[in-house]
């Protein structure tokens, strides 16, 4: 992050102490920067922009510079924020007390500009490795709840994410389904043309379905092997079996290519759903996924390539039978 790039507030009540550091802070490279001039209108610029570092003056209409640190500090902001505490003299419980409250670093009146700027210079450093580490850890954690295989979500990131939902849609009561997929006769593609092979048609299979749902509510998951969860929130029976004929037929209709040929592929689907307002028995999402297996084990059983599925019991819709 370059110095132009740095958004810096300075919350000071004094206008020539403000213009002092504004230009300290300007031939230091620094162009993002905003001035206020109380506590309160600190807070509320933070809450429109978020600054990476804040100057603060210990003397603040409204909030003193010591309230205001312990606000910033309770807000639990996504990336860190540095605090900078301007305070009269050098005294040491002035110091104390600025770092108490959650300021970085505390800086006596008058302000030295070399000072200044090196202590905004060691704020750059640890604001640049805060977030060179918060990006290293979302980078991990997306590499932790996904498929290597196909790009999906993994079973691990659907048995934290199920059960949010399942809690979500008794609260608003909202209906939520689920559908439960699998390749039909997928093991024969495995013995014919190798698990090179058979990776791609996973890989094809999971594209072709998660490119087809709704990617800002609905998503799917490989549940384990050849078998996929998708889950729709806010989405009833009739809806839900509607989405699985259509997926079906995505994946019947359009061949996969094998070793350079053409193959046709099926696969068969158990959809189960669950509306709060006119369920009569609690059930689980673990119920709810079994259900939803049984019916796909249903439509294996049925002659594959097919859509089978109904509401929990409670439940008056009619079930699939596509």
């Amino acid at each position: 992050m370059n110095e132009q790039s740095v958004p810096i507030l300075i919350a000071v009540d004094d206008p020539a102490e403000r213009g002092t550091l504004a230009k300290t802070l300007a031939r230091g490279g620094y162009r993002r920067v905003t001035a206020v001039t109380s506590g309160p209108e600190a807070l509320a610029a933070m809450g429109r922009e978020a600054y990476a570092i804040v100057i603060a003056g210990a003397r603040l209409a409204g909030i003193d510079g010591y309230a205001l640190c312990r606000a910033l500090r309770a807000r639990g902001n996504a990336a860190y924020v540095y605090v900078l505490l301007i305070a009269g003299g050098r005294r040491k419980d002035r110091v104390l007390g600025g770092l108490a409250a959650g300021a970085d670093a505390t800086l006596p009146r008058p302000v030295d500009p070399a000072e200044l700027s090196a202590c905004i210079g060691a704020a750059r450093r640890i604001v640049d490795l805060e977030r060179s580490l918060r990006l290293t850890n979302e980078e991990v954690r997306a590499l932790s709840i996904r498929d290597p295989l196909t790009g999906i979500f993994n079973r691990v990131y659907l048995m934290e994410r199920l059960p949010q939902e399942f809690k979500r849609s008794r609260r608003y009561g909202h209906a939520l389904s689920l559908i439960m997929c699998d390749i039909d006769h997928f093991k024969n593609v495995n013995d014919r043309h190798g698990h090179r092979a058979g990776d791609e048609v996973l890989r094809d299979f999971a594209g072709r379905l998660s490119g087809s749902i709704r990617s800002d509510i609905d998503w799917m998951a490989r549940y384990g092997g050849e078998e996929f969860l998708i889950v729709l929130p806010e989405t009833d029976l009739p809806s839900a079996c509607i989405v699985a004929e259509r997926l079906r037929r995505l994946v019947a209709e359009a061949p996969f290519g094998l070793r350079g040929e053409e193959s046709r592929i099926t696969a068969s689907f158990g959809v189960a759903s669950y509306r709060p307002a006119m369920q009569t028995d609690r059930i689980t999402f673990d119920q709810l996924m079994e259900q939803a297996d049984g019916f796909l084990y249903q439509a294996k059983r049925e002659g594959r390539n097919t859509v089978r599925g109904a509401a929990v019991p409670g439940h008056d819709a009619k079930g699939c039978t596509a």
